[in-house]
């Protein structure tokens, strides 16, 4: 039960760190996949500048055999100089501008390498970190389940040992029992409608109450009346962390009733509550003693006789635990 107790109390963290491990896990995935695709991007990027640059360089060297050729026409051919002077002054200005093309497409291409370099850097610190802080709770996880090892542990520590204290007291329980028992039955031996039916010191109804009725007879308080100094008698003996309580069980045949009670139910109710009323009167501790009802419904014997019914309506004591 303790351990029933304690567990239900408990808060089991165990669900929460495989979530949180699983959402890591995930993250983790998400980064390195967008790390490969960044990668395939700044490649493609890099070929296609490389296929403009090696353009501009198949082009640039056209140029040159042309300006070449020009130069060795203008040796050659005088009076075309003026006109081959303009043409090389036009190639060399388209020359300059396909120069300047390729330096900015050279420093463009730096440009997308070196921020792709620096997305490359931050997922790479960020997959680092994301390391770290799933080592970290991997580690609490350890800690966590060798808590709970612990835990277990002590719950079984102290469910035996509530064990042997439970034993014990049921123990000095039960020599009390026996005392009480045995005091009463130095005390009523030899009397009718009295008898000790395995832990139950039984009263057959007849020597307590008039038939159909819950008001006792001269006789029955006079027993009650020793039952109550037997039972103040072994009480005080009892230790006060022992949990003992005196029930009172009040019990009726199976045949209909015909009296001022509705039925056997609150006949053998009220005879129960009748006798714990008489003893709390007589000194008896009222924390110690409980009035219970069972109608006919658990006979001593199952026949329909004369004797058996009258065996069956009876008052029970029981010393037992609460």
């Amino acid at each position: 039960m303790a351990r029933r107790r304690h567990r239900s109390g408990s808060i089991n963290a165990w669900p929460g760190y495989v979530d949180a491990l699983s959402s890591l896990l995930m993250v983790v995935t998400f980064v390195l996949l967008v790390f490969v695709l960044g990668q395939e991007f700044l490649s493609a990027a890099i070929n296609q500048r490389e296929h403009a640059l090696a353009d501009l360089k198949q082009e640039l060297t056209h140029l040159s055999d042309m300006l070449s050729l020009s130069e060795a026409k203008v040796k050659t051919l005088s009076n075309a100089e003026q006109e081959q002077r303009n043409m090389v002054a036009s190639l060399k200005s388209q020359l300059d501008e396909r120069q300047h093309q390729l330096e900015e497409a050279q420093n463009h291409a730096k440009d997308v390498e070196g921020a792709q370099l620096g997305n490359i850097a931050d997922l790479s610190s960020q997959i680092s970190e994301l390391t770290r802080q799933l080592q970290a709770i991997s580690s609490a996880l350890e800690i966590e389940k060798k808590n709970e090892a612990d835990k277990d542990a002590r719950i079984a520590e102290l469910g035996q040992k509530l064990n042997i204290a439970l034993a014990d007291k049921v123990s000095q329980l039960q020599r009390y029992r026996s005392e009480f028992f045995g005091r009463l039955r130095d005390i009523l031996k030899n009397q009718p409608g009295i008898s000790i039916v395995g832990d139950r010191f039984v009263f057959q109804s007849e020597i307590l109450f008039p038939s159909g009725s819950a008001t006792l007879t001269p006789t029955g308080q006079k027993r009650l009346l020793t039952l109550a100094r037997t039972f103040r008698e072994v009480a005080a003996t009892i230790p006060a962390d022992v949990p003992w309580i005196l029930r009172v069980d009040g019990h009726a045949d199976k045949q209909p009733i015909r009296s001022a009670f509705p039925s056997n139910w609150e006949l053998s109710s009220a005879r129960a509550i009748t006798v714990v009323k008489t003893l709390i009167v007589n000194g008896v501790n009222p924390h110690h003693i409980a009035a219970t009802a069972f109608s006919g419904y658990q006979p001593l014997d199952n026949g329909s006789s004369p004797e058996a019914l009258a065996r069956n309506r009876r008052i029970e004591f029981r010393l037992t635990d609460r």
